[in-house]
Formats: C-alpha cells, sequence, structure tokens
C-alpha cells in the first residue's frame, strides 16, 4: 500500500446499506463486491485507503431528492422536517438492510465489529471493519425490547432521530441560514433510551438531533458526546451544523466529531453544490481541531447518502484528502489521530472494550 493510502481511514457515517437496499438484496453482495456506481464498496474501497466504518441502517421518508437537493442550491432553504414513520413500517426495512450487513460478512466483505479489538484486528489484515449503527430510531420501541435484541445481533451505535420526529426526539430541518436550535429536546422515551444506550454500551450518535435534543443528552448520558457526521456553525451557519457552544461540551465530556463531506454543510453559503475546494474541508478541520482537540476530530463522509466535493466523490477518491491535510502541514502523529485513531480511543471509552 503506497504512502497515499495510509493512514486508514475509519469513517464516521455511511450510507451503503441503503443503496444496496434500494438496488435489491439479491444484487447487494455482488454489487459491493465487485463495484458498482456508489461511494463505498470493496474496490473502491481498497482503491483509496478506506479502512471501513458506521455502516448505516437508515429508512427514508418518501421524498424527491433531486427536488430537495435542488431547493438546497438557493440563497436561503427551510424543508419542511418529514412526516414521522411508524415502528411497524420501519422494523422490517431495517431487517432488511441489517441482513444484507450481515450478507456482506458471510461473503468474506467486511467484518461487523463489536469491539474496539475486533476493529483493529480488521484494519490489521485490511478487512474492512463495519459498525452497525442505526441513524433514527424508528425501530426501536418505546419499551426498548428490540434495542436490546439488536444489541445482541451487533448494534453498537444509535442516532435517536433523523432530521424528522420520532418516538424519542425532534431533528433539525435542512434549513440555512439557522442555528441548530429548533424545536423541543427528548421526550421521556428518549431519556430512557440514552439510558439503556450507556447500560449496554450503545453509542449515541448526536448527528441530526436539535440543539435541545443535544443539551438533554449531554445532561442525562454518561458517555462521551459524539457527533458522527457534523461540521462547524462557525463556517457554516446551518442547522445540522454544531455550535462552538456544542463543541465545548463535546470536548469536555472527551467525545468526538466527525467531519461531514456534504458540500451543504462544509461551503459557508450553506449550497448543495459539489464545486467545493478541499481547502474548505481543511478549515472545517482547523476549527473543530482548535475548539474540541486533536484526540477529538475524525471523518464522518456521509458517502452514498450525500453531495461530496467533486474530488471525493468516491472512497477511491480519498487520496486526495490525504494530500491535502499533509499539504497543510498535519504530521503523521496528527494524520493517524484524525484518519482512524481517535475514532477507535472514543468508542472503546464508549463500548467499555
Amino acid at each position: 500500500m503506497g504512502p497515499t493510502l495510509q493512514p486508514t481511514i475509519f469513517d464516521g457515517h455511511n450510507d451503503v446499506l441503503l443503496k444496496l437496499f434500494r438496488a435489491g438484496r439479491s444484487s447487494a453482495a455482488d454489487s459491493f463486491l465487485n463495484g458498482g456506481d456508489g461511494a463505498v464498496d470493496l474496490p473502491a474501497a481498497q482503491t483509496g485507503g478506506f479502512g471501513g466504518g458506521f455502516f448505516a441502517v437508515f429508512v427514508p421518508s418518501p421524498m424527491d431528492l433531486d427536488a430537495k437537493f435542488e431547493e438546497m442550491t438557493k440563497d436561503t432553504y427551510d424543508l419542511p422536517l418529514p412526516d414521522p414513520i411508524n415502528w411497524e413500517d420501519a422494523f422490517p426495512i431495517v431487517m432488511a438492510q441489517a441482513a444484507i450487513l450481515f450478507e456482506l460478512e458471510e461473503k468474506g466483505a467486511l467484518t461487523v465489529c463489536r469491539t474496539t479489538a475486533d476493529i483493529r484486528a480488521s484494519l490489521e489484515v485490511g478487512k474492512l471493519a463495519a459498525v452497525f449503527h442505526i441513524e433514527g430510531a424508528e425501530a426501536i420501541d418505546p419499551d426498548l425490547n428490540t434495542l436490546d435484541v439488536l444489541y445482541q445481533a451487533g448494534l453498537r451505535s444509535i442516532g435517536p432521530v433523523w432530521s424528522r420526529e420520532t418516538t424519542f426526539g425532534h431533528g433539525v430541518p435542512f434549513r440555512y441560514p439557522s442555528s441548530p436550535d429548533t424545536g423541543p429536546g427528548l421526550t421521556d422515551h428518549g431519556l430512557r433510551l440514552v439510558k439503556r444506550c450507556n447500560d449496554l454500551g450503545v453509542m449515541i450518535d448526536l448527528s441530526h438531533l436539535n440543539e435541545a435534543g443535544f443539551w438533554d443528552v449531554a445532561r442525562h448520558s454518561t458517555k462521551p458526546l459524539v457527533a458522527t457526521h457534523s461540521n462547524v456553525h462557525a463556517i457554516c451557519p446551518h442547522s445540522r451544523n454544531l455550535t462552538d457552544k456544542q463543541l465545548a461540551a463535546i470536548a469536555e465530556s472527551d467525545g468526538m466529531v466527525g467531519l461531514n463531506f456534504a458540500v451543504a454543510f462544509l461551503r459557508a453559503d450553506g449550497k448543495m453544490l459539489a464545486e467545493v475546494p478541499l481547502e474548505q474541508m481543511i478549515r472545517h478541520l482547523d476549527h473543530l481541531i482548535e475548539t474540541v482537540g486533536e484526540d477529538r476530530v475524525g471523518f464522518g463522509s456521509d458517502y452514498d447518502g450525500a453531495i461530496v466535493p467533486e474530488l471525493l466523490t468516491s472512497s477511491a477518491g480519498l487520496p486526495h484528502l490525504r494530500a491535502i491535510m499533509r499539504q497543510h502541514g498535519y504530521d503523521d502523529a496528527l494524520m493517524t489521530k484524525l484518519c482512524h485513531e481517535n475514532w477507535l480511543r472514543v468508542l472503546e471509552k464508549t463500548w467499555g472494550q
């Protein structure tokens, strides 16, 4: 493996399971193993030094994505929150996407990792390390029985909400310009979810939570605060981004932020346009490092779920990102932290193993 493929990047968020689910279960494994048209598959990962990360299971809302992205190219926008999704509708979709993840493991494409030792072992042998993550807890029942069962199946990370309401709390709308303070916080069920996740060792993902929900987790969680794919509000004043006050709380908890590659959260104008120089990502990284510390920053690409900078449309393009980081002056030790070591650190603290 050449120098541009090192350090290996372990990533905080991708939506490849949703992409494979939409394409159909029968072709999912073949597409992933042999290469498809997405950002994350086995050949692209090997080309770019993508070592794995959080593989999100996500229940999509009915929407016109092209229309949504078109709206987000305007100077200002405020997309309404999609309607809530019932447990009965969400659960089979979550099961189907999780089954794709385990089929990929069965066929040798990746390892579903339940401990940091699992992740390290996979990275050392060059096998994709996958963390089973749920984005939006619609498939979790209020009594949390589903959570306990999914934990036994390998679930190790969950976002209580996507950008819509759930039994547990409220997500931020896609709104620019806007603060993340857009509505009420966690429900009583949400507070119970936080406690049970703490007890089990399931990481709670703050990305997509509104500010009130963020502070509810900060008050009630005993674990580090983690936003797997969120950016800097001071640079891009989007509702999805984190204020410096939120970043300070993440730092105080010894938590973590994964830099989102989605262009609307990178660009100062909040537009979903792919023309973004990689130096803009460095601006966000520098601010995060300054605010939360160099031990608490990594990547959360949102691959296969967002429009990303032109040079990074596939995980095969990650050498471009490493090159600009080195050109900016990040040394080997910092590169290793940002690319994977910080994720391993915070997961070990959260999972306890």
